[in-house]
């Protein structure tokens, strides 16, 4: 299960890893928190509403392109997630958790991802907390009694993008960015990677802006190993201090 901010999330941060899923027959699901209605790119829409239902459906394209097998597109302000009750959202994320009972879970990382996003960085806290309440019976009972049972994933995965778009050079070297404890290189997959981002239409003067990026980057998707029932995976440490520069 991946759950993303927006439409096109899905296939810019996650979608060689959720190609790679499904070729090795895995079922898929995305859950997306808003129908990205906000965006400053409309492709002609007149109002939010037109642009939220022109976005619901070139994310429905882009899943079909990537072999999902399940997709929901829930109805969170774009671009105000901050100011949502982050309960109410998490309960939403632990249900969905509890009912298609994921072996792995795939998010943001709280950095907000390539372009920092605020909305990237509360669905990453908000996917977070759900991965580790979904499983826990004092947290929404409610959904208990209604038959839903507790169920914890298996691995919870950041995305570690490891660079920033548009940001100079001096914020590239000043602000932290999730580490990698796993890569995935696409391979062939990279080019239906980009055939699933083009399918939001809508957006395509993001993509004509960062395509010489993307085209360097859009060969491996890195993650960093969250939590996991089993021992973690991630690169071990000697030192809490290793790495620290005096400032």
């Amino acid at each position: 299960m991946c759950i993303t901010a927006h439409p096109d999330d899905e296939s810019g941060a996650f979608g060689g890893t959720l190609m790679m899923a499904h070729e090795r027959g895995l079922e898929t699901a995305v859950v997306c928190l808003t129908e990205g209605s906000a965006g400053s790119h409309r492709g002609g829409a007149r109002t939010d509403e037109d642009l939220g239902r022109l976005r619901r459906q070139e994310f429905a394209a882009a899943l079909s392109v990537l072999g999902v097998d399940h997709g929901e597109v829930l109805n969170y302000p774009d671009g105000r997630l901050a100011q949502q009750n982050f309960s109410e959202i998490v309960g939403r994320l632990v249900e969905r958790i509890r009912r298609f009972r994921p072996q792995v879970v795939l998010t943001f990382g709280a950095d907000g991802s390539v372009n920092r996003h605020p909305d990237h960085t509360i669905v990453s806290c908000a996917a977070t907390t759900a991965f580790h309440w979904a499983g826990r019976e004092n947290f929404f009972p409610e959904q208990i009694a209604a038959g839903i049972a507790p169920f914890t994933p298996q691995k919870l995965y950041h995305s570690a993008t490891g660079f920033l778009f548009n940001a100079t050079a001096e914020e590239a070297r000043r602000i932290p960015l999730v580490p990698a404890s796993l890569v995935h290189e696409l391979g062939q997959l990279r080019s239906r990677k980009f055939e699933a981002f083009s399918q939001h239409k809508t957006q395509a003067p993001i993509l004509e802006r960062v395509r010489a990026e993307f085209d360097r980057v859009a060969g491996v998707e890195s993650f960093l190993l969250a939590a996991s029932r089993a021992m973690p995976s991630s690169p071990p440490e000697t030192g809490m201090f290793d790495g620290i520069e005096e400032e």
